[in-house]
């Protein structure tokens, strides 16, 4: 499909001592010459699914790759200092020579704050802040920040990142607020691999609406899909649903229906179906056999769109 992108999962899920280098090197080299145009990293520090931190496994297959693009989808700033978030990703940026995509999220109310030193309250006016000042980094010779939560003085961070003005701000959630946040403060948006496509395609409308007040004409949007592609469809079904309880450390019967399963076929038409309702960007996130899928998806599932 003409101006469509794609893109591809960046594995993560390995329990310790079973990475194997060579593997995941191989893993994105195939996945340049199939054409994806980036892998894409999620974040979860805690989890009983064995899961690699997504700046470190985007700073390998940055290394590995000499033109796939890396992002995370999404990192959960507001457990994140700033600061340190800025730093690091603007040197990802230089070492991959502009090669980074930035999702960010508040991750809700939810999250375990506590945990990272951090108070639940105002979570997201830390996140906004915290997209403010990292902005400011980047782009900023010197810093002068008196915010609710961080404070600097005449703060010089060098280098820039290799992106001017800085790596695209990928943004996602799902709350009508965080929908409009992302279209008015956002270089894209990106509907997370739980959404239904029919609950995409209004998250889409409410962003498309405040981007076209903020003149934001042809605002990015993306989705990640979970998928499974099987010549047994009630396989793939199964493959999937497996894959997300591992994920998501329980069934979640919601999240299972937002996923694609099925034969290449039954994929392509769902798949077109997201596209349909707005993605002009298409994450695929297989969760068994990364390798195989991307063969599959690269060779049975695009061609049919």
């Amino acid at each position: 499909m003409p101006g469509m992108r794609f893109a591809i999962a960046i594995p993560q899920f390995h329990a310790d001592g079973e990475f194997d280098p060579g593997e995941f090197a191989a893993y994105l080299t195939r996945a340049e010459e199939l054409g994806f145009e980036s892998g894409w990293t999620q974040e979860a520090v805690f989890g009983a699914s064995p899961q690699l931190a997504p700046i470190e496994a985007m700073t390998f297959a940055a290394a590995c790759t000499t033109r796939l693009r890396v992002g995370c989808t999404v990192l959960v700033t507001t457990l994140h200092s700033p600061v340190h978030l800025a730093r690091a990703l603007s040197a990802l940026d230089q070492l991959s020579r502009g090669r980074v995509d930035v999702g960010v999220g508040t991750g809700g109310p939810g999250r375990p704050f506590a945990a990272f030193g951090m108070d639940s309250a105002r979570y997201a006016a830390r996140f906004t802040e915290g997209v403010e000042l990292m902005k400011a980094l980047w782009t900023q010779p010197r810093v002068t920040f008196d915010g609710e939560f961080v404070q600097l003085s005449d703060a010089a961070m060098e280098p820039k990142p290799f992106q001017k003005p800085h790596p695209p701000l990928w943004f996602g959630g799902s709350a009508p607020s965080a929908l409009r946040r992302a279209a008015r403060l956002g270089d894209g948006f990106f509907g997370a691999g739980s959404s239904a496509t029919e609950t995409f395609r209004h998250q889409v409308m409410i962003v498309n609406d405040e981007a076209a007040r903020q003149g934001k004409g042809g605002f990015p949007i993306a989705k990640r899909v979970y998928i499974a592609v099987d010549d047994d469809a009630a396989r793939a079904r199964e493959r999937v649903n497996d894959g997300l309880a591992r994920v998501y450390g329980r069934r979640v019967p919601a999240i299972e229906a937002a996923a694609i399963a099925g034969t290449p076929e039954d994929c392509a038409a769902a798949v077109r179906e997201v596209i349909d309702a707005g993605a002009g960007l298409v994450l695929f996130t297989p969760l068994d056999d990364l390798a195989g899928h991307a063969e599959r998806v690269a060779a049975e599932v695009i061609p049919a769109l």
